[in-house]
């Protein structure tokens, strides 16, 4: 199948890349960058030396049409543009927001400018399987939502789901490419902070979106997003007010057989933690969890890679489903740490 990457230059667009060139059923066809359309692939992902002496194309629509799926790794706003030019036929994963919220409202508040509309979103352990498969357009969640949906879905009946509590700390590439001064070198070493402080980060409607169509209840958090002095990874803290009592035990069962079908995401044994570095490289989810008894909640701690499961990882699980692949085509891949 002919595969079409837009935004190759950033991060996530890289890893696409990345992933793309050892994927058994998918061939790259086009790849296209807007600012950089000219420059070697290889100058801005040195990595990928089995893209030596080829270029980023700039933007065209004739040759996206050839293609048979089409990636969009862009800022918010600039996939619906480009999109809306594109032949029906041809199948899109998006990668960025424009596509994920089903409510204009909350696009509005945590984004602005033209809302797009949505599409099925891709999550593909908590979105139904034939709905994606159906799909010609698929809209590939946030990585930090991706972390936290994972980390609550199985208890989502279990809990108050108006009183979730996450922090959650995130490698420098999830804020992108584009040069900011809090995340040179000199600025982000030897040091953590929090951003978006304070429940407005664009990533929390997303979140209590899905939770709320797979339970069917009114969902909130209080989500603190930290910005960690490594490139890539995410480690989420979730705790949530538990309904009833229960045990520790009775907790572990429910998330073995809730995730035991699953293809990526694992729980660890007991005593074991996650840590971002076993993820790196892949679309795997390490996850251990706790009661704590004395406030009786429940407490997730979750590793992703955000540019693996929390971007060009995700997005090839649901190419792969959208084209009748096996899920975990192209991905089988072990941690680079």
């Amino acid at each position: 199948m002919k595969i079409g990457v837009v935004g190759a230059s950033g991060y996530a667009g890289g890893e696409l890349l990345r992933l793309l060139s050892e994927h058994p059923n998918f061939e790259i066809s086009f790849i296209g960058a807007h600012t950089n359309a000219g420059e070697s692939i290889t100058a801005l992902h040195p990595q990928l030396i089995q893209f030596e002496g080829q270029q980023f194309s700039a933007v065209n629509v004739d040759d996206l049409n050839k293609c048979d799926l089409v990636f969009t790794a862009l800022p918010h706003g600039e996939s619906a543009k480009l999109i809306s030019q594109l032949n029906e036929k041809v199948k899109i994963v998006d990668l960025g927001a424009d596509y994920r919220l089903t409510d204009k409202t909350q696009w509005d508040k945590y984004y602005g400018g033209s809302y797009a509309g949505s599409w099925t979103y891709g999550l593909p352990e908590l979105t139904d399987h034939q709905l994606i498969t159906k799909s010609k357009h698929v809209a590939s969640p946030g990585c930090y939502a991706t972390a936290i949906a994972l980390s609550v879905a199985p208890v989502i009946n279990q809990i108050d789901s108006e009183d979730i509590v996450v922090v959650a700390a995130s490698g420098t590439t999830g804020a992108g490419r584009t040069a900011k001064v809090n995340l040179i070198g000199s600025e982000v070493m030897n040091n953590l902070t929090s951003y978006k402080f304070g429940g407005v980060h664009q990533h929390t409607p997303e979140i209590e979106q899905i939770l709320s169509s797979i339970s069917n209840k009114s969902v909130k958090i209080s989500f603190t997003p930290i910005l960690a002095p490594m490139p890539r990874g995410i480690l989420a803290t979730v705790t949530a007010k538990l309904i009833t009592a229960t045990s520790a035990q009775k907790l572990r069962t429910v998330y073995s057989d809730f995730y035991d079908k699953s293809k990526f995401v694992s729980l660890l044994t007991e005593g074991q933690m996650p840590m971002t570095n076993s993820v790196l490289g892949t679309s795997n989810v390490s996850m251990q969890i706790a009661l704590d008894s004395h406030v009786n909640r429940i407490i997730i701690s979750t590793a992703i890679d955000n540019l693996g499961k929390g971007a060009a990882g995700q997005a090839i699980q649901n190419a792969n489903l959208m084209c009748n692949l096996a899920e975990d085509a192209g991905l089988k891949l072990a941690g680079v740490r």
